[in-house]
C-alpha cells in the first residue's frame, strides 16, 4: 500500500499527514478519484486506531488524508496538547484545500470523515464548504450540553467543578496546567471511565500522548456543531453506538434527523473506543464503504 508522508499548512502552521493513493480505479472518474480526510477526536492522532479505515479506504480505491492537528501528533504548533476547537476545524478546511490539490485526485469528490470530538468537526466544515462530496460522522460529538449532562450523570458535580478550576489554572494562571485524557472512573482524567485507557491505548501508536491542556474544559459546552447540521447540503453518514458512555448517542440521532441533505443513521451495539480496533472497525469500514459506493455513484435516499 502506498503512504507518503506529506505536510500542509494551516494559518501559518504546518500539519503532517499521511497520503494514500487508491489502490483500484472503482472510484475513478474523468476528473479524478475522491479523496477522504480524516482526523481524530479529543487528544487523537492519525496513528491511534484510524490507519485501518485509512487502508481499507485505499484499498477500495479511494485517496486518502489523513492528518494530525497542530499541536499534537506530527504537527507543529506553539501550544502542545491544546484542544482548540475553532483551530482544529480551520486545520480541517485547510487539510481539504490541500487534497483538492493532491495528483490525481477530484476536487469535487472530498469526503469528510470524523470521530468523536471531530464527528462534530466534519458537520461544520461541511456546512461551510458546499463543495464537499460526502460526509461521514463516527460516534459525535454534536453537543457539548449533553456531554457535560453525562459528566454530570456519571461522574457528579465534583468532578465538573474539577475539571472547571483546573482550565481556569491554565487559562488564567502563572504554570501551564495539563490533564489526562483519559483514565480510569474516579480519576481527573477528562475522560474517566474503567477500560477506556485500555482500550484506547492498544489502538495508539507512538504519536499519541495521553495528556492535554486543561483549559480545553472552558470549551466543552460551547461546541456546539449540531447548529450547523442544516446547512450542509452532501450525503451524510451518521454511526454512533448504542453502548457509548463518553459522547451523547442519542443527541448525534436527533441531529441526524433535523439534517436536510440526504442522511443515513447507524447505530451499533459498541461503546466509544470500540470501534478503533477489530472486530467492529472492519464492520463500520464496510459500512462506510458502501454508503460511499452509493453516494459517489449513483442516487442516495433520505431516511
Amino acid at each position: 500500500m502506498t503512504r507518503n508522508n506529506i505536510t500542509f499548512l494551516s494559518a501559518g502552521t504546518t500539519c503532517a499527514a499521511w497520503h494514500y493513493r487508491g489502490e483500484s480505479d472503482a472510484f475513478d472518474s474523468a476528473a479524478g478519484r475522491p479523496c477522504v480526510v480524516m482526523a481524530h477526536g479529543f487528544s487523537g492522532t492519525r496513528d491511534a486506531g484510524l490507519e485501518g479505515y485509512a487502508e481499507a479506504f485505499a484499498r477500495a480505491g479511494l485517496d486518502v488524508l489523513l492528518f494530525d492537528y497542530r499541536g499534537f501528533g506530527g504537527s507543529d504548533g506553539p501550544m502542545r496538547q491544546h484542544i482548540d476547537v475553532k483551530g482544529q476545524r480551520a486545520d480541517y478546511q485547510a487539510a481539504v484545500a490541500a487534497a483538492r490539490r493532491l495528483h490525481g485526485v477530484d476536487p469535487d469528490a472530498i469526503v469528510l470523515w470524523g470521530t468523536s470530538y471531530s464527528g462534530g468537526h466534519v458537520l461544520h466544515t461541511a456546512a461551510r464548504d458546499q463543495r464537499i462530496a460526502a460526509v461521514i460522522s463516527l460516534t459525535p460529538a454534536v453537543d457539548g450540553l449533553p456531554v457535560l449532562g453525562m459528566i454530570l450523570k456519571n461522574e457528579g458535580p465534583g468532578k465538573l467543578l474539577a475539571l472547571t478550576a483546573a482550565g481556569v489554572r491554565d487559562r488564567f494562571g502563572r504554570k501551564p496546567e495539563t490533564l489526562q485524557a483519559v483514565g480510569p472512573k474516579g480519576s481527573a482524567a477528562v475522560i474517566a471511565q474503567d477500560g477506556a485507557l485500555e482500550a484506547f491505548e492498544s489502538a495508539a501508536g507512538p504519536l499519541w500522548k495521553n495528556e492535554v491542556r486543561a483549559r480545553c474544559t472552558l470549551d466543552v459546552a460551547f461546541n456546539r456543531p449540531v447548529t450547523s447540521i442544516r446547512k450542509i447540503s452532501a450525503p451524510l453518514l451518521v454511526q454512533v453506538g448504542t453502548e457509548d458512555q463518553i459522547v451523547s448517542s442519542p443527541a448525534a440521532k436527533r441531529a441526524a434527523a433535523q439534517a436536510t441533505a440526504p442522511t443515513e443513521f447507524r447505530d451499533y451495539p459498541v461503546g466509544h473506543f470500540d470501534v478503533y480496533d477489530d472486530p467492529w472497525q472492519t464492520t463500520l469500514a464496510t459500512d462506510q464503504i458502501t454508503f460511499l459506493q452509493r453516494t459517489l455513484t449513483g442516487a442516495m435516499t433520505h431516511d
